[in-house]
C-alpha cells in the first residue's frame, strides 16, 4: 500500500557530506513521524534522527551538530543531511514512517530497502 524509495547513499570521504533522501508513495496516507536508522555489520540498528508532522526533530547523541534531518510533507520525503561524516558513521541507513492509512485501521510503520553510506579514505 506504501512503499518508501531511498536514494542519496554511496562512498564519501571523511569529513565530506551526504544527502540521503525518503519519498514515501501510494495508496492515500498520513505520515505521523519518520525516521532514518542505521546499522553496522553484527551492530544493532539505532535510531539516528527522527521528526514528527510538526517538524520537532530529536537526534542520537552520535549525530548532534553534524546531522540535520528535514522533511517535506507535501512531497511527503524525509531527508537526512550528513555532514562532517567520520569512518563510525558507515553504516546501512533505514528509512522508517510511522503512518495512518486511509479507509484503515490503526498505524502502520514502514521500512525502506535501507541505502549504504561507506566512509573511507
Amino acid at each position: 500500500q506504501v512503499q518508501l524509495v531511498e536514494s542519496g547513499g554511496g562512498l564519501v570521504q571523511p569529513g565530506g557530506s551526504l544527502r540521503l533522501s525518503c519519498a514515501a508513495s501510494g495508496s492515500s496516507f498520513w505520515i505521523y513521524s519518520m525516521a532514518w536508522y542505521r546499522q553496522a555489520p553484527g551492530k544493532q540498528r539505532e535510531l539516528v534522527a527522527g521528526i514528527t508532522s510538526g517538524y520537532i526533530t530529536n537526534y542520537a547523541n552520535s549525530v548532534k551538530g553534524r546531522f540535520t534531518i528535514s522533511r517535506d510533507n507535501g512531497k511527503k520525503t524525509v531527508y537526512l543531511q550528513m555532514n562532517s561524516l567520520n569512518p563510525e558513521d558507515t553504516a546501512v541507513y533505514y528509512c522508517n514512517a510511522h503512518l495512518a492509512i486511509q479507509d484503515t485501521s490503526g498505524q502502520y510503520n514502514y521500512w525502506g530497502q535501507g541505502t549504504q553510506v561507506t566512509v573511507s579514505s
